[in-house]
């Protein structure tokens, strides 16, 4: 028999704002389902603006049903595993849901990872079909035959824009052929197939089978709470009750008439739910950005303010430091929803004086679909906590070193969340899946926690060795594999280190081979050769030996605790 926490009793719900239920009704339908309602709900209003051009949801629902008669004749069937490697685009929202359509499984991945980091997940999830920014076309094409890839569809995401913009970008000046460099690459090698003759595809049939609610929609690569990236099973149920628990938390919400951004990138847990499924799920326009870049963003504002931002804390700063600086308005940004690091108060204060709205802040993990908890949109929110468990969500804390036992408000102990949001498990890893997600569906976040006796929970310490850059998990083991392929470099320990924006960047103390001479910017460059960008170590401070156990193990408190003290 299950123990019962203290936490059963639920104190956080008189903290909900006003009309947010206590649960949520298990949702029945799929992703495709949602999208579709939306469809026809929203027939005639923008469901996406990339750079000023619009696609209504009608003409959305038409070029989803065409890209999937498309994958179906190339044989994407049900349960196939369909790897995404695009930036925020229309293609990869018509994508997204194409491949859901056919019952398949959508695979994200980040455009910007180096052909070891994107062979690795390859490697894992065994995809053989792909749909990749023309940019990365040549690198995926030209995996080894052992990984099965045998279709590469190539996506230039400049087809997106409007006629005018394209022909700009085209101008032979040295401006507009750096911009132009950084969307496309302007042509694809023989053995990609264009995205455009997928999209130009006849309708699929209304009679083409359908994705089951509890079908497994989406692989998401992240480190978990342990070790190297894997891949985190999360069905059609998780990701939709997802986003009905963020549509119950924001009262108010105008279905139809809001704007969303998307800045955060939907290869990432927050953008995927915040964006691709929850703004379209409730009928809103959704400004797209390949990438966070003030100007762009205030440009974009200035002709079609957002009413809803999820982001990360260094956005909100930025780009409130910037309209300020470019005397640009941010009033009518009613909701600003932050998470994957620590929300200053600071930055709180100054986003709502300046846009009249509120920002709070939430807590999740990809295996949570990935949001869990929320600080209340209304007066009860609390700036300095990541807020109160979701609706339909339980929450425990616990022992670390034996979850049985149960840990009571004000006591510091590893946080524990159950809801219908938490993952099936990891990809062809039931050891790690063991390690994470107890018998009676109770997920251990490695997160220490305390928790106020309203409710209210602050992180005091992560149990995991993760490293958030940038909002982005980083496996330290990752980039210590980098590091020690250098060959001055005989130990290494990437570690968290605290920046001035209340973030993380990424450190790491090296010790080297006899004679060796520490080169920093040597080992950075070797190691942005094997490393996404975010991942490379800002520090590199060498020492003489590293800190191990008894049985051999690096402590890496130990070495963060040297390098704070530099």
């Amino acid at each position: 028999m299950e123990n019962v926490s203290v936490f059963a009793t639920k104190p956080w719900l008189s903290a909900y704002a006003k009309g947010v239920p206590s649960e949520i009704a298990p949702p029945t339908d799929t992703l495709v389902d949602a999208m579709e309602a939306s469809v026809r709900r929203y027939k005639n209003k923008v469901a996406l603006d990339f750079f000023g051009a619009t696609t209504r949801y009608g003409e959305l629902g038409e070029q989803i049903n065409r890209a999937a008669e498309g994958l179906r004749r190339l044989g994407v069937q049900r349960g196939d595993r369909v790897a995404i490697v695009l930036p925020n685009s229309p293609q990869h929202i018509v994508a997204f849901y194409a491949v859901l359509r056919l019952g398949a499984i959508v695979v994200e991945h980040n455009p910007l990872y180096t052909e070891r980091e994107l062979r690795h997940q390859f490697e894992d999830h065994g995809a053989r079909t792909a749909i990749v920014w023309d940019k990365i076309a040549d690198t995926v094409l030209d995996f080894p035959g052992d990984l099965g890839v045998n279709t590469v569809i190539g996506v230039d995401i400049t087809r997106g824009m409007k006629l005018g913009m394209r022909m700009a970008l085209r101008l032979p000046v040295r401006k507009a052929r750096e911009s132009r460099a950084q969307l496309t690459a302007g042509r694809l090698s023989p053995g990609v197939i264009p995205w455009s003759t997928i999209a130009e595809s006849r309708p699929l049939r209304r009679s083409h089978p359908r994705p089951r609610v509890d079908d497994v929609a989406v692989l998401q690569y992240t480190s978990g709470t342990t070790g190297a990236p894997k891949g985190a099973i999360l069905t059609h149920r998780n990701l939709r009750a997802n986003a009905l628990q963020g549509e119950a938390w924001l009262p108010g919400l105008r279905k139809g008439r809001e704007v969303f951004y998307a800045v955060l990138p939907m290869f990432h847990a927050f953008g995927l739910t915040l964006c691709l499924t929850f703004a379209m799920s409730v009928g809103a326009r959704l400004v797209l950005l390949p990438k966070f870049d003030e100007t762009l963003m205030l440009d974009a504002i200035k002709r079609i303010p957002p009413t809803f931002l999820p982001a990360v804390p260094p956005i909100y700063d930025r780009l409130e430091r910037a309209a300020a600086a470019r005397h640009v308005s941010l009033r009518g940004i009613r909701f600003g929803v932050s998470g994957a690091m620590s929300l200053p108060v600071a930055t709180v204060e100054r986003w709502e004086k300046a846009t009249g709205g509120l920002l709070v802040e939430g807590y999740g993990m990809t295996e949570a679909s990935p949001i869990a908890l929320g600080n209340p949109v209304g007066p009860s929110r609390r700036p300095g906590t990541v807020g109160v468990p979701f609706p339909s969500t339980e929450m425990r804390v616990v022992d670390p070193e034996n979850p049985t036992v149960d840990r009571g408000f004000e006591e510091e102990g590893e946080l524990l969340v159950r809801g219908p949001q938490v993952f099936l498990g990891y990809w062809k890893r039931p050891n790690d899946t063991a390690a994470t997600l107890l018998p009676d569906g109770w997920l251990r976040t490695g997160d220490m926690v305390r928790v106020s006796v309203d409710g209210f929970v602050t992180v005091v310490d992560r149990l995991k060795e993760l490293i958030i850059s940038g909002g982005f998990n980083v496996s330290p083991s990752e980039v210590d594999e980098a590091l020690l392929s250098h060959p001055d470099v005989i130990d290494a320990a990437a570690v968290a280190m605290p920046n001035q924006h209340g973030g993380e960047d990424v450190a790491a103390a090296v010790v080297l081979a006899d004679g060796a001479t520490l080169d920093v910017e040597a080992v950075r460059e070797h190691c942005r050769g094997r490393l996404a960008a975010y991942k490379v170590p800002k520090t590199i401070v060498q020492l003489d030996v590293l800190p191990r156990s008894l049985i051999g193990k690096v402590l890496r408190r130990e070495v963060r605790e040297q390098l704070l003290k530099r």
